[in-house]
């Protein structure tokens, strides 16, 4: 094992977090940038994408800061830099600068040109090509947007660059972006490694449009002077291709083979397990995993801590969060009767559905907050065990092992109430991270292997992830009366209301 520290940078939708990392994964210090994302009416969600670059240098210099007042650790002792990033995001840039705000992943602008586009190219030789299932969320949907409604934009747009290409080139001159950076924008071949020509031409867009691609881990410079002094670090640590921040909790959980499934529990929950062949299915999304050659297998609830964050904000109920955590501790498993479906932001797999909304049945003159509370959680809960057992029969078609444990990070993390409800509808253990900040942890593995630290990224991982001593198991009476629920309510309430939810969509947001 070398010596020095490593930065990781998780580059999120609403917050820049930096922390410096030891060889043994402690974390040594800690920033935090808040982004701010623009809501310019309806679905659509945008940022300033020069705000990233800001948020990067604030939340680096309060780590180091951290780690000077708190360990003495100086600037100098950096020996690398990674960056992890929100997904699917993207923006159109000129010949010098940004054309348009960023579109943010939860933006639905484009979801109604889906079916034009698999008209160009059929729904299972898309999924063959990029691992997913075409959707809204996806980039390539998005700049077909801007083809129809911003054509001037599309018309000077020099390049579409993802949020890790973004930052790239304002750290070190070069627009370059990872695998598991371009995997998300449905436009890259995965068994290529490269922009995929066929889709590129169904949108009308050139190669040369897009960044240069490299494998994650990869050094792909250093930091310039301007760079360096805006961050507060010397001059020339080499900078090294991150993944995004999915892919990038997995490697900080230390999910590096198959049997366990990383959660990040943040503003979407975000959930996978690795393997070691490339495997596609519409149970999932297939990208790019942190050690080479493999791929994770992915699922994602868009409506996740976003949903419990959207009951605080609206309803603000006395006490706060950790008033409704108590309070929802104390009511039996099902919150008496009422049931949330958590499509707040559209839904993914398994039913890939732009207009898919939240269901909530159930209300009585009983019900109060706390009782809403606990069906959100339990909701996300009910979501997650359908996205798993979607996964885990995917895994055992094709001689991989089910999955037997959740490794937790994010923000939903500290909530032990959420946890316990997950072990005990999904029947499986539930093991928090020791560290909260995976995905920054996973960025900081990437850098430490490079840097030399550590030989390689498997080494990197067995010597900094770490787990911490608490494990939920599910508990019998409360597995019981939860597998009941799933079983005859939950598992068949959405397939029951989509036709109406489309029709109530269609007049409330006519095309």
């Amino acid at each position: 094992m070398g010596s020095g520290y490593v930065l990781g940078v998780d580059c999120g939708t609403s917050a820049v977090k930096a922390a410096v990392w030891s060889p043994c994964g402690e974390l040594i210090g800690f920033g935090r940038a808040p982004l701010r994302i623009l809501h310019p009416g309806g679905v659509f969600y945008e940022q300033d994408a020069g705000s990233w670059v800001g948020g990067i240098a604030a939340a680096v210099r309060r780590a180091l800061e951290d780690a000077r007042s708190r360990h003495t650790v100086l600037p100098e002792s950096i020996k690398a830099v990674c960056v992890c990033h929100q997904r699917e995001t993207f923006v159109p840039v000129g010949p010098a600068a940004p054309l348009r705000n960023a579109i943010l992943w939860m933006d639905e602008r484009a979801a109604g040109l889906c079916s034009d586009i698999t008209a160009l190219i059929c729904a299972d030789r898309f999924r063959d090509i990029t691992g997913k299932t075409l959707s809204g969320n996806l980039s390539l949907v998005k700049i077909e947007w801007l083809k129809r409604h911003e054509p001037g934009i599309f018309a000077r747009t020099r390049m579409y660059l993802d949020v890790h290409a973004y930052v790239m080139k304002a750290l070190t001159g070069r627009a370059v972006t990872g695998f598991g950076s371009a995997d998300p924008t449905g436009l890259f071949d995965m068994a290529a490694r490269d922009w995929s020509q066929e889709i590129l031409n169904a949108l009308g867009i050139g190669p040369d449009q897009l960044p240069e691609t490299e494998a994650p881990g990869t050094v792909c410079g250093t930091l310039t002077p301007k760079a360096a002094g805006a961050l507060g670090l010397s001059r020339g640590i080499p900078v090294v291709i991150g993944l995004g921040d999915g892919q990038s909790a997995g490697l900080g959980a230390g999910i590096t083979g198959p049997g366990e499934s990383y959660l990040s529990l943040g503003t979407s929950v975000v959930s996978g397990t690795c393997c070691d062949r490339y495997i596609t299915g519409k149970e999932c999304r297939t990208s790019f995993g942190g050690v080479p050659d493999s791929w994770y297998l992915e699922t994602v609830i868009l409506g996740g801590a976003f949903t419990v964050d959207w009951f605080l904000d609206r309803f603000r109920p006395r006490g706060g969060e950790a008033g409704m955590r108590e309070q929802a501790a104390l009511l039996p498993c099902g919150s008496e009767g009422l049931i949330l479906v958590p499509y707040f932001n559209s839904a993914m797999n398994p039913y890939w559905d732009s207009q898919a909304r939240g269901i909530t049945v159930g209300w009585s003159p009983a019900h109060g907050p706390a009782h809403f509370y606990r069906a959100v959680l339990e909701g996300i809960a009910f979501e997650q065990r359908l996205h798993t057992e979607g996964v885990q029969d995917l895994l055992l078609q094709n001689g991989y092992p089910g999955i037997q444990q959740y490794v937790v990070s994010g923000g939903g993390a500290d909530n032990q109430v959420w946890l316990q409800i997950i072990a005990d509808v999904t029947g499986r253990r539930v093991q928090p991270s020791a560290v909260r900040e995976a995905g920054a942890l996973g960025a900081g593995i990437l850098a430490a292997a490079a840097a030399g630290i550590h030989p390689d990224v498997p080494a990197a991982v067995r010597a900094m992830s770490r787990r911490g001593e608490t494990v939920f198991e599910p508990r019998a009476e409360c597995k019981e009366r939860y597998n009941e629920l799933y079983l005859n309510v939950y598992k068949g309430l959405y397939p029951a209301c989509a036709d109406a939810l489309r029709n109530l969509h269609a007049e409330v947001h006519p095309e």
